[in-house]
């Protein structure tokens, strides 16, 4: 891997901004002339696909789920996220490892962190992770999209949002809360991201 590779996640709650904030990193750090390359997960590969179809469907078990986060996130990884490290890129991933331990383990109590973990044990890790952390009321209130996903309910969204802070605190990821507005978020952001390349 180069030296001005860098693997970046932006990862937290529906509704927190991750996809936002991923395209916006990316125009700053492009016109600091960085070669950038966005990504997102479910990724565009045909087993993310299928996965973006079964998350609007309730009767797919967690653990299905779980498997075909880890099958999407292996290729994933390997065919596109490595190879544009390789090549000197700073990787942006709208989410990545962290979703499926929060979303799949809050979604069974069959399923545990570590078994996630063991599943995704052949991919690397991120350089950065950066968790945007939302009220679950104001992140519903901003959906637009009417047909919700399965994970999309209150009481659901406060567990998970409950297991990124304790996630990010033990982890010692970089919490950066999205209630305001977008540039005052992404100037948190990218002021993160800079402390990190220097």
């Amino acid at each position: 891997m180069k030296l001005n590779s860098l693997f970046i996640v932006l990862d937290g709650g529906d509704g927190a901004g991750t996809t936002t904030h991923s395209h916006l990193l990316k125009g700053f750090l492009e016109n600091k002339d960085f070669k950038v390359h966005l990504t997102r997960e479910p990724s565009r590969n045909k087993i993310g696909v299928l996965l973006r179809e079964f998350l609007r469907n309730k009767d797919i078990p967690a653990t299905t789920d779980a498997l075909l986060f880890a099958a999407d996130r292996d290729l994933h990884y390997h065919n596109e996220i490595k190879k544009k490290l390789d090549e000197g890129y700073i990787v942006i991933s709208d989410r990545f490892i962290e979703s499926s331990i929060i979303y799949q383990s809050v979604q069974s109590n069959k399923i545990s962190i570590d078994w996630i973990k063991q599943i995704n044990k052949f991919v690397g890790k991120p350089d950065l992770t950066i968790i945007l952390d939302i009220d679950p009321k104001i992140a519903l209130a901003r959906k637009t999209d009417k047909a919700l996903e399965k994970f999309e309910d209150i009481g659901f969204l406060n567990k998970v949002r409950h297991l990124y802070l304790t996630r990010a605190e033990q982890e010692g990821y970089c919490i950066v809360n999205t209630d305001d507005i977008i540039e005052l978020v992404q100037e948190k952001i990218q002021n993160i991201v800079i402390a990190k390349l220097d």
